[in-house]
């Protein structure tokens, strides 16, 4: 298989170039504004809430803090702050795993999924008017399909 790092590179044309740098700008801005909403609104933070949202969508609403972490784009250190940072809230509480007694779960408790709910329309919004209105007329399945992609390349070292 030939190696897609040996060729030469094209360069990027203009609107490849846009695109690349208003991503970059996106990833960064973005989960700051929501977040900035969301406090303002005060409701939990964005990485607060999407710990808790992640969990409410499990069967009995625990995960491993090694998977939680990964779907919450954080390490297991910062998960494990923001899982202490709830559990001293009553929001979660961590259990042994019971089929590997070294592993954690967070657990999300009936106080964490009311206030889930509670800060569910401050994030909607944020989202709606920080992300989503610019995208009207674009086939947002489309666009979501191809950052899923995108987001599957694995990094090469």
């Amino acid at each position: 298989m030939p190696n897609p790092s040996a060729a030469t590179p094209q360069p990027l044309n203009p609107d490849e170039e846009a695109l690349v740098r208003a991503l970059g700008q996106v990833m960064h801005v973005l989960p700051r504004a929501i977040d900035a909403d969301m406090v303002g609104d005060r409701q939990l933070p964005l990485t607060e809430y999407t710990a808790l949202m992640n969990l409410s969508e499990t069967p009995d609403r625990r995960m491993r803090m090694n998977e939680l972490a990964g779907l919450c784009y954080l390490s297991l250190s910062g998960m494990t702050r923001t899982i202490i940072r709830l559990e001293t809230q009553g929001l979660v509480r961590r259990e042994r795993c019971e089929e590997d007694a070294r592993g954690w779960n967070a657990v999300l408790t009936d106080a964490g999924y009311a206030r889930l709910q509670e800060s569910w329309p401050s994030h909607l919004a944020a989202v709606r008017r920080r992300f989503l209105q610019h995208l009207e007329g674009f086939d947002l399945a489309q666009l979501a399909r191809a950052f899923q992609e995108a987001g599957r390349a694995e990094p090469t070292v």
